[in-house]
């Protein structure tokens, strides 16, 4: 879900194919410099909501992850900000304190959040993140808040269910090795392996849920 109008653009035209694998899910990290007056998403929430309309959100662009990540969390607390999105570098912008808030990918924040020049206030996963694991869930404040990219497999129409189950096993049977897995942890994405028939119905969940995100956010193809 590295950028989610695209994506629904490649389901459209690739409707053909069949869902094999669901490799695994990359959180992101919502992070905030410390100069911001908040330690804890509670807080954030609260102060964005005292402050309705005066944060700024960064992203790298309209549409990408980090910006509909926000728009779900606006449209699931009712805060307020204005959406910044850059063509060049965010960060220097993020740690002087010119926006406030970004969606990072995991592997990008770990560095910045250990060293202290930025604060991570919750995960985008539903669970804690293996690589942050003393940083809450969105989620555990505002239940049912998920926004993971995620990365699968498909097969061109007309392949047969054998071949997409054997596809499958062996897939699985990489992605599950202890050394795989840690490798792909250092890449951002946690193994998190589904069935074909999970993954068909996790993409159709993925297209509903965002579709209505961004005619929530009033995001327009490009």
């Amino acid at each position: 879900m590295r950028f989610p109008r695209r994506k629904f653009l490649h389901l459209a035209a690739g409707a053909a194919a069949l869902p094999a694998l669901r490799i695994g899910a990359n959180p992101f990290v919502l992070v905030v410099p410390p100069s911001l007056p908040v330690k804890t998403l509670a807080e954030f929430i609260a102060y964005a909501k005292a402050n309705a309309g005066k944060l700024y959100m960064a992203s790298q662009g309209i549409g990408t992850t980090p910006h509909v990540c926000g728009e779900l969390l606006k449209m699931m607390t009712g805060i307020n900000f204005v959406h910044v999105p850059y063509k060049d570098a965010l960060m220097p912008d993020l740690l002087a304190g010119r926006v406030q808030f970004y969606f990072s990918p995991t592997p990008q924040a770990v560095g910045y959040v250990r060293d202290g020049r930025l604060r991570a206030l919750g995960v985008t996963s539903a669970t804690r993140s293996p690589a942050l694991p003393d940083i809450p869930a969105i989620a555990e404040i505002v239940p049912g808040y998920e926004a993971n990219g995620w990365l699968g497999i498909g097969a061109p129409k007309g392949t047969s269910t054998e071949i997409i189950e054997r596809l499958n096993t062996e897939i699985v049977a990489l992605t599950t090795d202890p050394n795989v897995k840690a490798r792909l942890l250092d890449l951002g994405f946690e193994s998190m392996p589904m069935t074909p028939a999970e993954f068909g119905k996790f993409i159709a969940a993925e297209v509903e849920k965002w579709a209505k995100v961004i005619k929530f956010a009033g995001i327009k193809p490009g």
